[in-house]
């Protein structure tokens, strides 16, 4: 940047902001609709303290590192802080962090990303050096949008990032003609699954996999196995058996079936009396989803898993609203034409409109495959 700030760093910021990067990973999937965020606080090349946002409402990651340096005795005087994301300045749930790090005496800021907010990105870096606070960014800045690339995105559109997730055998079905699907992967693969809803705000199915699975929809497995994670259930006619687990489980109050005005009030209201219902707008015969991912995100729903069916995923991907695929390979095959399919729709009809990705990355997983790749 101009104004004196830097971009380049020494040798040494590197492994402590990667230590940084880590502490901030340590709250994953608790942080909604706050970003990750991890400090480290460095004086004479020790480390006198650390710390990470834990949940929104708390204390950010740069004043958990100064309250934990001051615990241990150690003055944050002259130190330098390192820091994932540019350090708040306006007031919100807490106070902003760049005062915290002026009444500190820090003498030197090292940031990895800067705010993607548009109406602050900068102001933190300027405030700083105005005080004579030296500032370097761009520190291990790809990581560091990696790491929140939801809330990134969040932020600027206020829609959640959406990442469709599916398992699927090597000729892309994810059930037998019979419907069958448990289980196409294996116990590594579905563990990782459950990861994934674990960083999700909510997901989403369509009401044929409540019909066919009665899945409950829950994150298991995880350090934050009983998180309450939003359930969205793409229902037109409003289908949804009173008895599946969505509606009548002790989370049933996280679960919100959407239907049109297809629906019979009556149907409407006892799905009510069960959960949520919202009546969405429809677009070419079907749910709105672009009205529905605008809805979410006003409730701030950083982040979408969807695990639906060949129709819904198609409906997300060929309807350019999903961003981030994670594919999950089984060595199987199942063949068949009715066997339903991973991704299912109209299909594109030129290979000149297929859907182009990015930032591919193939990872073995047990006897699997995961493809994880970005949408563009």
């Amino acid at each position: 940047m101009n104004s004196g700030i830097q971009n380049k760093c020494p040798d040494t910021d590197v492994p402590f902001m990667r230590h940084a990067l880590h502490l901030a990973k340590r709250a994953f999937g608790e942080t909604s609709p706050n970003p990750l965020v991890g400090a480290v606080l460095v004086k004479q090349g020790q480390i006198i303290g650390q710390g990470w946002h834990h949940r929104a409402g708390e204390p950010h990651a740069e004043i958990e590192a100064i309250r934990d340096a001051e615990a241990k005795g150690c003055n944050p005087r002259g130190a330098t802080l390192y820091v994932t994301l540019e350090p708040c300045c306006t007031y919100g749930k807490t106070p902003p962090c760049i005062d915290a790090i002026k009444s500190a005496q820090i003498a030197r800021v090292v940031v990895a990303a800067t705010d993607p907010n548009p109406k602050h990105a900068g102001r933190a870096y300027r405030s700083l050096r105005k005080s004579g606070i030296a500032v370097t960014c761009g520190v291990l800045e790809t990581e560091a949008i990696r790491l929140n690339e939801a809330f990134n995105h969040w932020i600027v559109h206020r829609t959640p990032f959406v990442l469709v997730k599916a398992a699927m055998t090597l000729d892309g079905k994810i059930a037998t003609v019979t419907g069958d699907s448990k289980w196409i992967t294996g116990e590594k693969a579905r563990a990782r699954g459950m990861k994934l809803r674990q960083g999700a705000d909510a997901i989403l199915v369509g009401v044929n996999t409540v019909l066919a699975d009665d899945p409950s929809l829950t994150v298991r497995g995880q350090k934050n196995a009983g998180k309450c994670l939003r359930r969205i259930i793409l229902d037109s006619t409003g289908r949804t058996p009173l008895n599946s687990k969505v509606v009548s489980d002790e989370f049933a109050r996280w679960t919100t079936v959407v239907v049109t005005r297809t629906a019979s009030k009556t149907r409407v209201a006892k799905l009510s009396a069960e959960a949520n219902v919202w009546v969405a707008p429809t677009r070419q015969g079907n749910i709105d989803l672009q009205w529905l991912l605008r809805k979410l995100g006003s409730e701030e729903v950083t982040s979408l898993l969807v695990e639906g069916g060949g129709e819904v995923n198609a409906s997300f991907l060929l309807g350019g609203l999903a961003h981030r695929i994670a594919f999950f390979y089984a060595p199987k095959i199942v063949g068949g034409s009715d066997a339903p399919k991973a991704v299912s729709g109209q299909g594109i009809p030129s290979p000149s409109e297929t859907l182009r990705l990015s930032d591919v990355e193939w990872k073995r997983i047990g006897p699997d495959i995961l493809l994880t790749a970005r949408l563009g």
